[in-house]
């Protein structure tokens, strides 16, 4: 397979290889992700990061905007995302009832149902295309990410 990282030579610096070969990685990754989710859920990666952050939110309800942040997408992305998921019958939108101004929004019950059969299937995809590496090596390169994100917040 030829990608990012492989046309990179020995010739290119460590860091610029790393990098290439992160962003490779990831790319493989989401892109299995994507398609066994469209295929067992007919639902997209950001419909189920989505459904997800509504999963983990307290009381399941979350306003526009810290979905958005949530997310780490526009606001704009955010809508088009939540009226998709609305007109599909997974997720409700209401007027919050402490500011007018803001739009709450919570799974439906065929939402959350469709979030908790494909739930553990994701799970278990990602442990899958991890299951050639050992635990302690999972563990040891999630520690490596650790760190580089450290390293990288503390540029910015």
């Amino acid at each position: 397979m030829i990608d990012c990282e492989t046309v990179a030579s020995g010739d290119d610096r460590l860091e610029l290889r790393t990098w290439l070969r992160l962003l490779a990685c990831y790319n493989l990754i989401e892109k299995e992700i994507r398609t066994r989710l469209r295929d067992h859920a007919g639902i997209t990666l950001p419909q189920f990061d989505l459904l997800a952050a509504l999963d983990r939110a307290e009381g399941g309800t979350l306003v526009m905007g810290e979905l958005s942040k949530r997310l780490m997408v526009t606001n704009g992305n955010v809508t088009a995302l939540v009226d998709r998921l609305v007109r599909d019958g997974l997720l409700e939108r209401h007027v919050s009832p402490t500011d007018r101004r803001a739009l709450v929004v919570r799974m439906t019950p065929r939402g959350r149902e469709v979030f908790e059969a494909v739930a553990p299937n994701h799970a278990e995809w990602l442990q899958d295309l991890m299951g050639d590496m050992c635990r302690d090596r999972v563990e040891a390169l999630y520690n490596h990410l650790a760190d580089l994100k450290a390293s990288v917040c503390a540029v910015q």
